[in-house]
């Protein structure tokens, strides 16, 4: 039985799977097993952000395994601390820091975190969460019941109650009542297709909620660890959320979430817990990626990248606009509107047929999430294959 074979006949068909075997990658290229090079616009879905196949992590990783890659979390993790001491002093933000294996992981454990605040401040326990409309926070039960998209709620209930969708950041007050303990928010919602929150408006949010001592969380799994060009995208928007989350980016592949929290004092041993969540491994290699792309970015290097595809993907988008109503983003999450989800789903054919990597998202978006230490050549030859992909169309 060949791999494709073996694919459908063990593994559960939950992912719509494109049967190509990739065998090895360099930065922002991926082989398959006939040789042909893919370039990747992708990175995994935001995850590989120092690139395939990186020396540099890749030999973090490798010296670890040799020395520890698990014990607990009843022992102390050197790695542990000094990513959490890391994490801290990138963020500029005074907090404490729990971890985890995935961002759905991260984003249970800051509403617990939330739901606890609630219920030991004030005489009202206080439990609701506000999320907007088109979010995605995640697939187990809770982060799927927070994610504010009707279509994703079939199935799988019943529910755990308390969450509400607003249309708008600008609805949210309105929404707040008794019971309300804190809003969860993406910067710049990524499956809802790409599309960055208003800054004044965030921080007008931002103000409002502290006054009302509503928790501000931010679900950074996607925007965090420099893919818009800063840390964080909360440093972006120029706010100081009450808890923030982390995963995707921050181990270059290797599982991981993290919550970040200004209440440092939440939790207390026993109340929250994780097997392999923050394990010498994930976070050696988290460690590694975060010092890569400190230096990347110290040296402006990636916001000349950042530059260069941004400046690509308008060209692309004012030489189509037949095709491309929008280009929509901030630093390396980007996206290109399309009218139909006939045509994203054509173009992302067209593309993968060029050896080029894209992705979908809501709202007809053709997603683009480059690895962040994507070369100028691997840009242009991207952008060269995805015009003769839509050549004609």
């Amino acid at each position: 039985m060949d791999l494709r074979g073996l694919d459908l006949a063990y593994v559960l068909h939950s992912y719509e799977r494109t049967y190509i075997n990739f065998e090895r990658g360099e930065n922002g290229r991926l082989f398959d097993d006939k040789g042909r090079d893919y370039i990747d616009f992708t990175s995994g879905i935001g995850v590989v952000s120092v690139g395939h196949g990186n020396r540099r992590l890749a030999q973090a990783i490798c010296d670890q395994a040799h020395k520890i890659i698990h014990i607990s979390n009843l022992f102390l993790i050197e790695p542990q601390a000094r990513l959490a001491q890391r994490l801290v002093e990138l963020s500029g933000f005074d907090m404490r820091l729990f971890f985890a294996n995935s961002g759905a992981e991260a984003n249970e454990g800051a509403i617990k975190i939330a739901r606890k605040y609630g219920e030991i401040d004030g005489e009202v326990k206080r439990y609701k969460i506000i999320t907007l409309e088109h979010s995605f926070h995640g697939r187990t039960i809770t982060a799927l019941k927070a994610t504010g998209q009707e279509a994703m709620h079939t199935y799988f209930g019943p529910y755990p109650d308390g969450f509400v969708y607003a249309k708008s950041i600008e609805a949210i007050p309105e929404l707040i009542d008794q019971r309300t303990v804190g809003v969860m928010i993406e910067l710049i919602q990524g499956e809802g297709g790409v599309e960055p929150l208003d800054p004044g408006g965030v921080r007008e949010l931002a103000q409002e909620l502290r006054r009302q001592d509503v928790l501000l969380i931010v679900d950074e799994v996607q925007t965090g660890v420099y893919r818009t060009g800063h840390f964080l995208a909360s440093n972006y928007y120029d706010i100081e959320p009450d808890i923030i989350t982390l995963a995707k980016g921050l181990g270059g592949g290797v599982p991981i979430g993290a919550i970040m929290t200004r209440l440092k004092e939440i939790f207390k041993p026993g109340d929250h817990g994780s097997t392999f969540g923050g394990n010498y491994l994930s976070t050696r290699a988290a460690l590694e990626v975060v010092a890569i792309l400190h230096e990347y970015h110290s040296s402006g290097l990636l916001q000349q990248r950042i530059q260069l595809f941004e400046e690509r993907l308008h060209e692309l988008q004012r030489r189509h606009s037949h095709l491309f109503i929008q280009s929509v983003g901030i630093g390396f999450m980007r996206g290109l509107r399309v009218e139909s989800d006939q045509i994203q789903k054509e173009i992302l054919q067209r593309a993968l047929d060029e050896r080029l990597l894209l992705l979908k998202a809501g709202r007809n978006t053709i997603r683009l999430l480059p690895p962040l230490t994507i070369t100028p050549e691997e840009i242009e030859e991207g952008f060269a294959r995805f015009e003769r992909a839509i050549e004609g169309l």
